[in-house]
């Protein structure tokens, strides 16, 4: 056994038994996000992003955000914090969110004009997803666009 040296301390009883108790509700709340397999819980839960096998004859989808501009351009959002200031991951969880209500993509338009007021700003926006099939694991032609939601950015 190790000696204690002058200066060191050793984790007493009730230090020893706080971590435990952490690393139990840790567990406990992970193994509660996993069973309820909702992104909501995070970080104590699944990520649905993470990425998966496809199978060779399937169909790939992709969620983005397409803006037409103030200086009459359509754009990409770029959905990261630096971008729009919001993950393509919260899109694409609250896409059933958004087609129901369009107004949330509000946040989008003012997420971009706090980041960037001195860029063109958004005037209407567009929720796509884009379907790309899969042919013995190849890609079989250019993406199907879906518009899912649109909405007029209020200014």
């Amino acid at each position: 056994m190790r000696r204690v040296t002058e200066g060191e301390l050793r984790l007493g009883r009730v230090g020893k038994t706080v971590r435990v108790l952490i690393a139990v509700v840790g567990i406990v709340l992970l193994i509660n996000g996993s069973a309820r397999a909702t992104d909501d819980a995070w970080p104590f839960g699944p990520m649905s992003q993470y990425a998966g096998a496809v199978a060779d004859d399937a169909s790939v989808t992709f969620t983005r955000i397409s803006a037409q501009t103030t200086s009459g351009t359509t754009v990409d959002v770029p959905l990261n914090i630096e971008g729009a200031g919001v993950a393509r991951a919260e899109i694409e969880a609250r896409t059933g969110e958004i087609e129901k209500d369009p107004s949330l993509l509000q946040q989008v338009a003012d997420g971009w004009k706090k980041k960037h007021p001195d860029q063109p700003q958004y005037v209407k926006l567009e929720l796509i997803r884009d379907t790309t099939q899969l042919v013995n694991g190849r890609v079989a032609g250019p993406p199907t666009p879906e518009v899912l939601a649109t909405w007029e950015v209020r200014r």
